[in-house]
């Protein structure tokens, strides 16, 4: 993976459910753009945001020469189940395993729990006959007859896609690689996905429903980034693309075609990212990073400058909130909670008159009431923007024109319904304390699961609709500090130009600490480093390639494992101590005792290679300075007083660092607002990061 020596422009591209944002960066100065997202081709919409980015900045497209992108598409495609035809070929015997899963009931107490049906329905589960077992032994040779009859019965379906996932395949591949030769041969046009490729560890229901899932998202994933590679090699810019990863890394799009189900919580991760970043330029080492778009919120912890990662993830699930009501995907991410709380989130009342709001979206198209393009569903923009908390000029630079008189119209014909009878103030007033209550919930329980506190973290709210809500969060989470940086509105993009390239190995080995032999882990160890470094080349002029090695124990016979860190280096025997007391004090930490007298057993290792993120400077304190008058003054509704309140509008561009105001007030940019509550004081830090302070009230 070759980058340019040096970068002369670099855009960032973030597709979400409602807009596209574009960040253009020259020599540290960034130029940003939102436009709506074309969901019937997402690729227009990147282009025209791409265009307006380069004719704002004054860069030709030959300027250009490295780009950089993240979509929710592969997501999109899982929760609306609009992938490919896709069959399964796998073990004779065990075509239900993605079915029965681990015969584990998320709600134990619902008899009429619903199930998430598998992306693949039962006929198109074709059993083949061959065996491995645990060690790698053949039991059973691949019947090539079975495997051809399979892919005649392909044909004759018409499926676009295959998912080859065999018994034990992750020890031995051969059988898997021999059907995938047969499928080129005979079908050449069908993609093919080998779970000993996509997920080769142990655990045949993660792995199968994870190949699966890359299968089911490969034909869409690999068609959309063929037609924009064109497109942007069409308007001259031809330098190669990049993708972003769930991991918060960054590949090729040759990667990402091959393995496109690691792209699922690509715009997510960036975000992560950005508010890593932040937390790092202002020291703060217990923060959380609350993302909220205009389809979700999203929440990370980030603990001593580092996202929370994890190696399993759900998507899709049936039952909001419940684990294990989903669809599991053995990849590596970064570790959050995403809640369908977002700007264009649609609310309603039932019979019973109950508001209820998301997680279903409006999107860009209808979009909110307000917008003007057939929305005819209250959401929560169409709220914000009743109470005064969105001026009608004040949303994507200006591009989108708001109408609030149609926000008005459909609050008050929805609210006003028999069995709540509210008027459009109260019923605005409403959904928005039920979205930030779901959210504080959400950000909430996620922290105790983590064993966290959050009232001793600082938030750090980015995305177009999070300055807006981050000051009642904040209040109902008990936290007193709130960071607002600079490209809020565009974060997730932002933290692509921040992300290093990467990309990690994971691989099966069952290893027991008593009778330690590291001659075959350091074979394997090797062998993954060298895949992993294939992927990522060594980068530009003075940056190298960092190398991080994890193998995750438990005591032998539990369920779960937990990392641990490896040296970069050939294990020897005596190392079996180093990696005892590694585990011991990991799992002290975790559970709060050892287990005395059972051994210590590794199940799965990885190793992750990539370039070295530049250090960040800790940013220079500046002597605050009380900012000049108000631009004006805006009514507004604050959800805390349940009252109207008049509130000073700032323009953020007229805050220079050192300036400081107290709330009631709205600083207003391009791509978001941030309500300041009356009950806190701004004080613009060196970095032009608007950071909120709550008084103490005696």
């Amino acid at each position: 993976m070759n980058l340019p020596q040096a970068a002369k422009a670099r855009l960032a591209i973030d597709v979400g459910g409602t807009f596209t944002d574009v960040v253009l960066d020259r020599n540290g100065q960034q130029w940003t753009t939102k436009v709506l997202t074309t969901h019937d081709a997402p690729e227009k919409g990147v282009i025209g945001g791409v265009e307006a980015a380069l004719n704002g900045a004054g860069v030709r497209p030959d300027d250009v020469d490295f780009i950089i992108h993240g979509t929710t598409l592969a997501t999109n495609a899982l929760i609306e189940r609009k992938g490919a035809r896709t069959a399964l070929l796998t073990t004779e015997g065990f075509r239900d395993t993605i079915e029965l899963g681990t015969e584990s009931r998320f709600d134990q107490y619902d008899v009429n729990l619903v199930k998430q049906a598998p992306l693949v329905p039962r006929n198109w589960r074709i059993p083949i006959v061959e065996r491995v077992a645990a060690d790698g032994e053949i039991l059973c040779p691949l019947d090539e007859t079975s495997a051809l009859d399979a892919i005649s019965r392909l044909r004759t379906e018409s499926i676009e896609s295959v998912a080859v996932a065999f018994l034990h395949s992750y020890v031995q591949p051969v059988h898997e690689q021999r059907v995938r030769a047969l499928l080129h041969d005979r079908l050449p046009d069908v993609l093919v996905s080998l779970s000993s490729e996509v997920s080769p560890e142990m655990r045949e229901y993660e792995r199968f429903t994870t190949t699966c899932a890359n299968a089911y998202v490969q034909p869409l994933i690999a068609g959309y980034l063929t037609r924009l590679e064109n497109d942007l090699k069409a308007r001259g810019l031809s330098c190669q693309l990049f993708l972003m990863l769930s991991s918060g890394g960054i590949t090729t799009g040759e990667t990402a075609c091959a393995f496109p189900i690691r792209l699922v919580e690509s715009g997510p991760a960036g975000g992560a990212i950005f508010a890593q970043n932040v937390a790092r330029r202002h020291g703060v080492a217990r923060a959380v990073s609350f993302d909220m778009g205009s389809t979700t919120a999203k929440i990370c912890l980030i603990d001593d400058f580092k996202p929370q990662t994890s190696r399993i993830f759900e998507v899709s699930r049936s039952s909001r909130f419940q684990k294990g009501s989903g669809i599991p995907l053995r990849i590596p991410v970064i570790e959050m909670v995403e809640i369908g709380a977002g700007g264009g989130s649609i609310a309603r009342v039932d019979r019973l008159g109950r508001i209820a709001v998301g997680p279903d979206s409006a999107g860009s198209t209808p979009g909110p009431a307000c917008y003007a393009r057939g929305g005819l569903e209250p959401t929560v923009t169409d709220a914000d923007v009743v109470l005064g908390r969105i001026g009608p000029k004040a949303l994507a630079g200006g591009q989108v024109l708001l109408h609030p008189e149609l926000a008005q119209a459909v609050m008050a014909r929805v609210g006003s319904t028999p069995t709540l009878g509210f008027d459009a103030e109260e019923f605005a007033y409403a959904i928005v304390e039920l979205v930030d209550e779901a959210m504080s919930n959400a950000a909430r329980v996620h922290a105790v699961e983590s064993g966290r506190t959050l009232s001793n973290h600082t938030l750090i709210a980015f995305g177009g609709a999070a300055p807006l809500h981050i000051g009642r969060v904040a209040n109902k989470l008990g936290v007193a500090r709130v960071i607002v940086p600079v490209g809020a509105g565009v974060g997730s993009a932002i933290g692509f130009l921040l992300a290093p390239i990467s990309y990690e190995v994971a691989r099966s080995m069952y290893v027991r600490l008593q009778g330690f032999r590291p001659e075959r882990i350091n074979a394997l160890l090797s062998a993954m480093a060298d895949e992993a470094r294939r992927v990522v080349r060594q980068g530009p002029e003075g940056r190298c390639l960092t190398e991080h090695r994890t193998a995750f124990a438990r005591y032998v016979g539990q369920g779960y494992e937990i990392p641990i860190a490896l040296p970069v280096r050939t294990l020897l025997e005596a190392d079996a101590a180093v990696l005892r007391n590694a585990f011991e004090q990991s799992y002290l930490q975790q559970y709060g005792r050892l287990i005395d007298g059972v051994d210590i057993e590794i199940l799965a290792w990885t190793v992750t290679v990539g370039t070295d993120v530049p250090g960040v400077e800790l940013m220079a304190t500046v002597n605050n300075q009380p900012a000049s008058q108000p631009s004006s003054w805006r009514d507004i509704f604050d959800i805390g007083q349940g009252a109207w309140i008049k509130a000073g509008l700032y323009a953020r561009s007229e805050l220079p660092p050192g300036s400081s105001l107290s709330g009631p007030a709205i600083i207003i940019e391009e791509s978001t607002s941030t309500v300041i509550g009356p009950g806190y004081d701004v004080a613009i830090a060196a970095d032009a990061s608007i950071v909120m302070t709550r008084r103490v009230i005696p």
